[in-house]
Formats: C-alpha cells, sequence, structure tokens
C-alpha cells in the first residue's frame, strides 16, 4: 500500500505536468501575439488602400501580406504541435473548439485579400473580416488563461490577454480612422465606433494594470511618449469633433496611419516583454518544482528502503504532534529520528497551505474571467432579442451602468437575470 508521502510525489508530477503544459500554452500564446499583431497592420494598410481606391498603400500591402504569411504557417505549426503532443490540456475542450473556430478563418486569407486588391469590398466590410478573425485568435488567449491552473501564471495571463484586447481596440481605432481620413469624409456612426474604441482601450489597459507584473505597467507607461500622444488626440479631434459630413484632409491619412502604428509597435514591444515574462515565470516553476519532487523521491525511497519503516514513522510522527513541547518520549525508539518526522509533516503541511492560498488566488483571477463572460452572454443576448450589432448593445450595457452608477458586469447579470421573461420568438 502505497503512503501518503508517495500520494505527495505524485502530486508534484501532476504539478509539473500542468506547468510544462502552461509553458507551451504560454509559446502559442507569444506567436498568436505577433501574428495578431502583423493582421492589425494589414487591416489598417488595407482600409487606406480601399478607402482611396487603390491609391494609396498598394507596395505597402503587398509586404505586409507577406510578413502575415509567415507568421500564419507559424501559428499553425504551433496548433499542430499542441493537438499532436496527445496529453490531457486544461481547458482543452473549449481551447481546441476555438482553435477550430480560427482555423477557417485563416484559410479564408486568401480570398479576402485578393477581394481586397481588388477593391470588390468596402473598407467597413474589410475591417468586420479582420476583426472577426482577430477576435477568433484573441479568444484562444483568453480560454488560456481561463484554464490555467497556477495564480501567478493566470494573473500574468489575464494582463496578457486584457492588454492584447486594448492592443486590438487600438489596431481598429487605427484601421476606423484611416478609412476616415483616406476617404476623406467622417459619417456619424463612424464617430460613434471611434468613441467607443478609445473607451474600450481604456478600460482593457485598466485591467492590465491591475494583473501586470510589477513594473510592467510603468514600463508601457514610459513608452507612451507625450508628444505622440498630444498628436493622436489632435487628429482624434479633427476627425470626431468635426460635423458628420464635412470633408476631411485626406492628406492627413499618413499622419494618423504613422501616429498610430508607432503607439501599437510600443504596445507590442510591452507585449513581447508579457509574453517573455510569463515563459521566464513557467520556467522557474517548474525548475522550483523538480528540486522539491528530487528531494521527495530521495525521501521516499530511503524510507522504502525499510519494510516496516513508513507504517512505524507515521505512528510516531502523529504521536510527536499530539504530545506536550519538549523532547518526545517516542523520538528514541523511532526508526528515522524526530527531525525526519517533523521535516516529512511540515512538506505535508506546507504543500497543504500553498494549495489553499493557490486556490484563493485563483478565484480572484476567475473572477475578472468571468465577469468577460458575463458581459459577452449579455450582450449575445441583446443582439439576439433587439436586432443590433455587438458594437450596439456594449454601447447600451455601458450607458446604462453609467445612468445607474453600476458596475458593467452588474448590469449584465441583470440583462442575463431577465432572459427568460423576454419572448421566445424575438430570439429565433
Amino acid at each position: 500500500m502505497k503512503s501518503g508521502l508517495s500520494f505527495l510525489v505524485g502530486a508534484l508530477r501532476c504539478e509539473i505536468d500542468e506547468l510544462e503544459q502552461l509553458a507551451r500554452t504560454s509559446e502559442l500564446v507569444a506567436t498568436i501575439g505577433r501574428l495578431v499583431h502583423a493582421l492589425q497592420r494589414e487591416r489598417g494598410i488595407s482600409n487606406v488602400l480601399l478607402a482611396s481606391r487603390g491609391q494609396r498603400f498598394a507596395r505597402q500591402r503587398d509586404e505586409q501580406i507577406a510578413e502575415c504569411r509567415q507568421l500564419e504557417e507559424a501559428v499553425r505549426l504551433a496548433f499542430d504541435q499542441l493537438d499532436a503532443e496527445g496529453r490531457v490540456v486544461g481547458n482543452g475542450a473549449r481551447l481546441f473548439s476555438r482553435i477550430a473556430w480560427v482555423l477557417p478563418g485563416l484559410a479564408a486569407l486568401p480570398e479576402l485579400r485578393r477581394r481586397i486588391g481588388a477593391l470588390e469590398l468596402d473598407a467597413g466590410r474589410s475591417t468586420a473580416a479582420f476583426v472577426k478573425l482577430v477576435a477568433g485568435l484573441i479568444t484562444v488567449v483568453f480560454e488560456a488563461a481561463d484554464g490555467a491552473t497556477d495564480p501567478e501564471i493566470s494573473r500574468r495571463l489575464v494582463a496578457l490577454f486584457n492588454f492584447m484586447q486594448g492592443k486590438e481596440f487600438a489596431g481598429q481605432e487605427r484601421a476606423c480612422g484611416a478609412a476616415a481620413f483616406a476617404s476623406g469624409r467622417n459619417e456619424a456612426a463612424r464617430q460613434q465606433q471611434w468613441l467607443h474604441l478609445i473607451a474600450s482601450q481604456e478600460h482593457c489597459f485598466q485591467l492590465f494594470t491591475e494583473f501586470a507584473a510589477p513594473g510592467l505597467a510603468e514600463a508601457w507607461g514610459a513608452l507612451q511618449s507625450p508628444a505622440q500622444l498630444a498628436e493622436q488626440e489632435r487628429l482624434r479631434r479633427v476627425a470626431c469633433a468635426a460635423p458628420a459630413g464635412v470633408a476631411l484632409d485626406s492628406e492627413l491619412s499618413q499622419a494618423w496611419f504613422d501616429c498610430c502604428s508607432r503607439r501599437i509597435d510600443a504596445m507590442q514591444s510591452v507585449e513581447e516583454r508579457l509574453a517573455e515574462d510569463l515563459r521566464q515565470l513557467c520556467m522557474q516553476k517548474t525548475a522550483q518544482a523538480r528540486t522539491e519532487l528530487q528531494a521527495h523521491e530521495a525521501l521516499l525511497a530511503s524510507l522504502q528502503d525499510d519494510d516496516g519503516g513508513t507504517a512505524d514513522f507515521f505512528l510516531d510522527a502523529v504521536a510527536a504532534t499530539d504530545a506536550a513541547p519538549g523532547p518526545s518520549s517516542l523520538a528514541a525508539g523511532a526508526p528515522y529520528g524526530r527531525q525526519l518526522e517533523r521535516s516529512i509533516l511540515d512538506m505535508v503541511q506546507e504543500q497543504s497551505r500553498r494549495l489553499q492560498a493557490m486556490g484563493d488566488e485563483l478565484a480572484t483571477v476567475r473572477a475578472a474571467l468571468n465577469e468577460r463572460k458575463l458581459v459577452e452572454r449579455a450582450k449575445g443576448l441583446l443582439m439576439a432579442h433587439r436586432r443590433i450589432s455587438e458594437e450596439e448593445a456594449h454601447k447600451m450595457l455601458r450607458q446604462t451602468a453609467m445612468n445607474q452608477g453600476r458596475r458593467l458586469v452588474e448590469v449584465a447579470e441583470s440583462v442575463l437575470a431577465m432572459a427568460e421573461y423576454l419572448p421566445a420568438d424575438k430570439a429565433s
């Protein structure tokens, strides 16, 4: 019969397996991040090309497509490796489902690019196609964060996910402004979308700051040039403050694109640091767990050398914990000595305390992820029953929260609580 120490060794082996899986997932997340960054740039360039009717950014687009194709292959390879390992993956059902949803989007890119090059799409439809694909890729990152079992690693993944999401809203803003300036006009609907994207960025970066490792939030702040931010704000005012239908200077499309790109490229450098920080943390925790495992295995082997020693040890250890302070009357007769008894008991107790602390911390991190799930479900309900877009649903939730002085997630919970009272025929 196996001893408790044997199962403690087994627990450490499981922990190492989970950490190694998290390390592989972290590598996948970093690879996805690089592709998302490239696709965001291609989206902005494509909008300038379409809005200018092929007069601007044709060469830049060809160069960007070549870069994207290389990164697409890297992501596909990472997906294949994750599936080919044949191991149980935490949150695997949802993670693999998201990957299955993303792959057709990647396969559809050549046709999307052909239609953009032939000017068969407008900027709005092109943006929507890219947004859908990028959203799928970022959702893979979300599922990776949701499946993490180590709270410290989970916090880093949540920080990275929110930073990537904020960067995606910044990329959408770049594409939105590029289309407005290149076409020489800004419509009322586009102005509202623009304001929504600005507010969404701020929310995501606030969550990033909350969960990021010390120093990384400050690094992001330090990379934001005051002059660059002032220039971007000036261009925002030029487009968003102008009455709908008023002509915009199409020559500003280059200035807007370059200004936004500098900021987004700075974001990418922070994102790379987040991914590297995550990788280093996984390596550090895995090395620490392996050291503990070696010590535990050595101790287990020494106990198993004596046929009856393990049973005697646990009886003596229990008696030692119940004894009054002072020298143990059983210590002299114990086959392994009081110091060894206490050492193993300390290990078991420390493992128990550590798992409890991890559970408490993980619950805190999961709360942030669950908030996003609630908001997404509430948006989906509003979209189905009111026949509105995702952007309009999000705006409705946010406006209600502001009017009632409540948190966005609280409004989402209220909407979901009313789901059963909504007419069934409207949801079809």
